[in-house]
């Protein structure tokens, strides 16, 4: 943990893998271009930073979005944030809470929830983790308290016993997805805290998908009943 050298517990460590996340070179990796230096006089706009406008801005937001500073961003998108919270077990480094966490930013939900260890892996995540709101807890009782608390519901995507299929089932509007980690799943510590379990219905050979894949796919399953269609941020 770093929190001891007065950083954001929930930052990755700083060096090689802070560099390897830097949203400019993902963005050149990515082929997104993104715009050059804004033409003088520059506009009076609070919201604008001044270093982006000077050198240009490579990073990967939507074109309304260009020049902002994250702050601006992340208030912007507050006050358009859908009621969907998610939860993510975080007992292994497993690569895809990275992308767990980037569908999240993309469907702009209220909150991700790690649960377990307080380092993730980020890698997947494109740095779009800086727009979110992340919470930490240590331990089930200790996410399962915060939910309650809220008036969620908790709904575990897994393809256990006693599952509902996904497509059949209507997610509350105040709902807080949970997934596991890509090999074992849900723990039955979780399970238990649970409102209900939903499983997507397959239809190959395969026992189950990629927990990224489950996770986007839920996730669009809420949006459909709760999010709307004007939603959608092309701005």
């Amino acid at each position: 943990m770093n929190s001891a050298k007065g950083g954001d517990p929930l930052e990755p460590p700083q060096g090689a893998t802070r560099r390897a996340l830097s949203e400019e070179q993902l963005s050149e990796a990515s082929g997104t271009p993104g715009v050059g230096p804004h033409p003088r006089p520059w506009p009076d706009d609070s919201r604008l930073d001044p270093e982006l406008l000077e050198h240009g801005d490579r990073r990967n937001v939507i074109d309304r979005y260009r020049y902002w500073t994250v702050s601006a961003i992340v208030a912007d998108l507050d006050a358009s944030r859908h009621p969907l919270h998610i939860a993510i077990q975080n007992w292994e480094h497993d690569f895809n809470i990275g992308s767990i966490v980037r569908t999240a930013n993309a469907f702009n939900v209220a909150s991700v929830h790690i649960i377990g260890r307080r380092r993730w892996n980020r890698r997947g995540a494109m740095v779009t983790d800086r727009y979110l709101h992340l919470e930490h807890h240590p331990s089930v009782s200790d996410f399962a308290e915060r939910l309650a608390a809220e008036r969620y519901a908790v709904i575990g995507v897994d393809n256990l016993e006693g599952a509902v299929p996904l497509e059949s089932y209507r997610f509350p509007e105040r709902t807080c997805l949970v997934f596991g980690s890509e090999g074992p799943g849900l723990t039955d510590e979780l399970v238990a805290v649970c409102e209900q379990l939903v499983a997507i219905t397959q239809y190959g050979s395969t026992r189950s998908i990629n927990a990224g894949a489950a996770a986007a796919i839920a996730m669009y399953h809420w949006a459909l009943s709760w999010a709307g269609s004007g939603s959608i941020k092309s701005r």
